[in-house]
């Protein structure tokens, strides 16, 4: 993956670091067709605690083994994928599969699910994605064939979220995102935050309607006509990432403070 672009704020709070935090957007290609990680990294955080909600990320890239096992990172082999567990615990499932060069590598995300007819329901009939696969404690579904797939995995009780949680967002047509609200309206589902425009600066501005599934998933439909001038890759955003990494003096910071906190 490479750093797609980078975005840093600093709250002023009479410190170098007390309320800094920077957003990643880490991929393989393009925003507009591939699934792009968000990493948000709190600068005065040294852990989160991890719930059951996500469950892993599998990815089609014999080449990342191979990496791994050339610098000596833990390498799980797990029959025909290895096991990648990243610093904070996030699960990176890895097809034994060169990379695919015409679509995205990235196969398919894990959600954890109290329970699938639910969340079948929900998905499939108000979300609208379509119902792939279905067995008694796992689905696929997926807007489409050529694109990622979510997966959503029964946990066997109740999906815990703790600190760690995060956001998944699909992109749709602007016009699109009402009706989507509306539907939720009706079904009596959560909306976290009604449908809503939202201005940037001397760039696009983008809309939003952000939900949750029954389980608490947080999902965000952004409309696509904005959202697609907000996430032009940067091409200075692996240079951005890096040079930020080297500058950060962080640890050394809040060490003579007490220490980071765990969230």
């Amino acid at each position: 993956m490479r750093s797609l672009r980078k975005v840093a704020r600093q709250h002023a709070m009479g410190s170098p670091y007390d309320g800094k935090w920077s957003k990643t957007m880490i991929g393989y290609g393009p925003e507009d067709n591939h699934f792009v990680c968000e990493l948000t990294y709190n600068y005065g955080v040294s852990h989160y605690e991890q719930g059951n909600d996500f469950l892993g990320m599998y990815i089609e890239c014999s080449e990342a083994i191979e990496r791994a096992k050339k610098i000596g990172y833990p390498v799980k082999e797990e029959g025909e994928h290895c096991l990648l567990e990243a610093p904070g615990g996030y699960k990176f499932y890895i097809i034994n599969k060169n990379m695919p060069n015409d679509r995205d590598p990235v196969q398919h995300i894990v959600l954890g699910s109290s329970d699938i007819e639910r969340s079948v329901k929900y998905w499939r009939d108000l979300a609208g994605l379509t119902l792939y696969n279905r067995g008694e404690t796992k689905a696929t579904l997926g807007f489409a064939e050529n694109q990622a797939k979510l997966v959503l995995q029964s946990t066997g009780g109740p999906v815990e979220h703790a600190k760690a949680f995060g956001r998944i967002a699909f992109a749709a047509p602007g016009a699109d995102l009402p009706s989507i609200e509306k539907k939720m309206k009706e079904a009596n589902e959560k909306i976290l935050t009604p449908y809503v425009s939202l201005d940037t600066p001397g760039k696009a501005t983008v809309q939003v309607v952000i939900l949750a599934d029954p389980d608490g998933h947080e999902i965000c439909f952004v409309g696509t006509e904005g959202f697609r001038e907000l996430s032009q890759i940067d091409p200075k955003g692996d240079v951005l990432l890096n040079e930020a990494m080297e500058k950060d003096k962080s640890d050394e910071w809040f060490s003579s403070k007490g220490g980071k906190a765990s969230a």
